[in-house]
């Protein structure tokens, strides 16, 4: 009995064992089963794409260069600055009676704004008048008295001291009457100034102190602000390496266009001239500011409002144009992928010239007319087989002709139906 416990007990180690070791070999084999799987089907996509889609020709859509004209322009970040902001203050002292604007109105140079009480200055003007006239009475007395004694003089009947001090008393009465008459326009010149108008032409802004206050005329807010709209200017920087070639247009005479557009640099705002730049660059920044001048005619241009500006250099005429979205750039530089006749492409290494939105000038390497890939290039090599498809998916045959696109083999996988337009076919505009 004792022997076949034991037997028994043999039988169960033994058996587990066995468990023990399938369970080390299976954990051991796994990940190396997965690995291979994995190296297999990375060999199996490397193979695929040396193939180029399945030996098939990939459709790509193509552009044609074309000869186009290309604008350089020099963006710029800045703010509207008014020609003139005035304050307007009272040149007087006194009770303010009544207000003759209103707040945000536009009004011309000379028209009435307010008016402070003139009783005051009608008073200082009646007063300086009637001194006037006393001192007016005075001087006639004295002139009367000057001739009796020049005719006694020569009567020798009084003596050359007596006709000397006449003549003097004429002369000060005649500089009494001068400092009366120069009273009189003073109280006339305050009498004006209790009229108070706009110093220049603007829109005005908000008013700064109510009607029936008492003004003075060391204020510091003054009654309200005027802000000339008509016309308006934009300052603006550019960066400082662009000074020569700018300096250059305005030494020649040259009227350089400058267009503001809005913060998201989407709606042109208003067109104008280049007046000046400042006499000194921004070390900070590394920029230099510019001037410019808009009309304004439809108000779009508001004081302090800031604008994105596009500074018109020169427009470059006759130049090899394409889209912007066929230039490649490798180790070898730029290129693009020229369209042949066989439907092949080939790698051509081209200059770039200025851009200008969504196309680019081509220096050099290519010619107008020659088919150049725009989209679907990013799977092409030298001498792979294409063929043509419009943005909407469809693919075009030899003669130019759009036919409906079949089978899943002509699309690229992961690309998305593009948008509406066809590739032109060599030779084409």
């Amino acid at each position: 009995m004792h022997s076949k416990g034991l037997f028994r007990r043999w039988w169960v180690w033994l058996l587990l064992l066995a468990l023990a070791g399938a369970s080390i070999t299976f954990y051991f084999s796994a990940p190396q089963k997965e690995q291979s799987a994995q190296q297999q089907n990375a060999a199996g996509k490397s193979g695929g794409r040396r193939n180029g889609n399945g030996g098939q020709p990939m459709p790509v859509v193509a552009a044609a260069a074309k000869t186009g004209d290309i604008s350089i322009y020099l963006n710029g970040l800045g703010s509207v600055v008014p020609l003139n902001t005035v304050t307007v203050k009272p040149r007087v002292d006194g009770q303010l009676m009544r207000i003759l604007f209103r707040e945000g109105q536009l009004v011309k140079q000379g028209q009435a704004l307010a008016e402070i009480d003139p009783r005051p200055f009608q008073v200082q003007l009646t007063q300086a008048e009637g001194q006037y006239a006393r001192d007016q009475a005075l001087l006639t007395n004295a002139q009367v008295d000057l001739e009796r004694y020049q005719t006694l003089f020569k009567q020798d009947s009084i003596a050359k001291q007596q006709l000397d001090t006449q003549e003097a008393l004429v002369r000060q009465y005649e500089g009494t009457l001068k400092v009366d008459k120069g009273q009189i326009d003073s109280a006339k010149l305050q009498l004006t100034y209790a009229q108070v108008t706009a110093p220049a032409s603007g829109r005005i802004g908000l008013r700064q102190v109510d009607q029936g206050n008492i003004v003075h005329a060391s204020d510091t807010n003054g009654i309200v602000v005027i802000t000339q709209l008509q016309p308006a200017t934009v300052v603006f920087t550019i960066p400082e390496d662009n000074i020569p070639s700018v300096m250059q247009k305005l030494q020649v005479g040259s009227k350089l266009s400058v267009d503001a557009y809005d913060r998201s640099q989407k709606t042109k705002l208003a067109t104008g001239v280049l007046l000046t730049l400042d006499n000194q660059i921004d070390v900070t920044t590394g920029t230099v500011k510019l001037k410019a001048q808009f009309t304004n005619e439809d108000y779009s241009l508001f004081p302090n409002q800031f604008v994105n500006t596009r500074l018109l250099l020169e427009t470059r005429h006759g130049l090899t144009v394409i889209p912007t979205a066929a230039i490649q750039r490798g180790t070898q530089g730029t290129f693009v992928y020229v369209v042949k006749e066989d439907r092949s492409v080939s790698v051509r290494p081209v200059k770039l010239g200025p851009s200008q939105g969504d196309n680019t000038a081509i220096d050099t390497g290519l010619a107008p007319g020659e088919l150049v890939v725009i989209d679907g290039a990013d799977k092409l090599r030298e001498g792979a087989k294409v063929e043509l498809a419009t943005r909407d998916g469809n693919a075009r045959s030899k003669d130019g002709s759009a036919r409906p696109k079949t089978g899943g083999g002509h699309k690229r996988d992961g690309a998305s139906a593009p948008a509406t337009g066809s590739a032109p076919t060599k030779g084409s505009s």
